[in-house]
């Protein structure tokens, strides 16, 4: 077995690149004859997503969703654990999203002409005006009725603890006046780690908070707001066995990602 692993892995990674690359170009055919850039990301949702983590032998298991108006645009704020986020987010969330990515995921072949037909944001972390930018588009977009999701942590956790929130998404609920939805996530990192494309057998577990209201709010109000929005996706990461964070809330800026404070403490 130890021997047939490794194969199994690379089998499991050649299937899902070919799965991807299918439904990439599905989709693009029917965004084309549809002019409809949603049409891609409902066939992400549906057929696309759920692959992932059931070729594995991994369930995922979606709390009961709160009374949310999924008609309308949100942010919705996610701890970030693994590349299997991002499927698992399409088939949790009853809603087309966009995500705000880092740039070079637009040079990645197919994945990046997929993210860039479907309205998906780029953002440079490492120039601060194009990032400005880039949230400027999102806000944009969110206005005319789209939903966004972000990963506030800025990277992927190394042992499943919620690190120091960014604020960008924060400043961006505020500008464009639209609830924020905070949802967690626990068991990814165990399915695949980061880091690899070792695939291992795990339980997924979701679980989405109660929009949190922006109205009203000010620039003033952004670092309560993200403080408010990190403790319940730390509390509700722990109602589905998560760990919790770290001590830190905000992240410094050119520390995202990283805490000063020993990763052992919990919040």
């Amino acid at each position: 077995m130890k021997l047939l692993y490794p194969l199994l892995n690379v089998l499991q990674a050649l299937v899902l690149a070919v799965w991807g690359a299918f439904w990439i170009t599905l989709a693009g055919g029917g965004a084309l004859l549809t002019l409809d850039g949603s049409v891609p990301l409902m066939m992400a949702r549906r057929f696309w997503a759920p692959l992932h983590w059931r070729i594995t032998g991994s369930r995922m298991f979606v709390e009961p969703l709160p009374d949310i108006d999924w008609s309308k645009p949100h942010i919705f704020v996610m701890n970030h654990q693994s590349a299997m986020d991002i499927p698992c987010a399409f088939a949790a969330l009853p809603v087309n999203l966009r995500f705000i990515a880092k740039h070079v995921l637009k040079y990645v072949p197919l994945l990046g002409w997929y993210m860039a037909m479907t309205g998906m944001i780029f953002i440079n972390r490492s120039h601060h005006r194009e990032a400005v930018r880039s949230l400027a588009l999102a806000g944009e977009r969110i206005r005319a009725g789209k939903s966004i999701l972000a990963f506030p942590e800025g990277t992927r956790s190394h042992d499943g603890l919620i690190l120091p929130f960014k604020k960008g998404p924060f400043v961006l609920a505020i500008e464009a006046q639209v609830p924020i939805v905070p949802v967690a996530i626990e068991g990814a990192l165990q399915v695949l780690p980061r880091g690899g494309i070792w695939l291992r057998r795990h339980d997924i577990r979701v679980k989405v908070g109660q929009p949190i209201d922006t109205k009203g709010l000010g620039k003033a109000d952004r670092d309560a707001l993200l403080r408010q929005v990190r403790d319940t996706v730390i509390q509700l990461h722990r109602e589905i066995g998560g760990r919790g964070g770290v001590p830190q809330a905000i992240a410094e800026r050119g520390q995202e990602g990283r805490s000063p404070s020993p990763l052992s403490s919990l919040e």
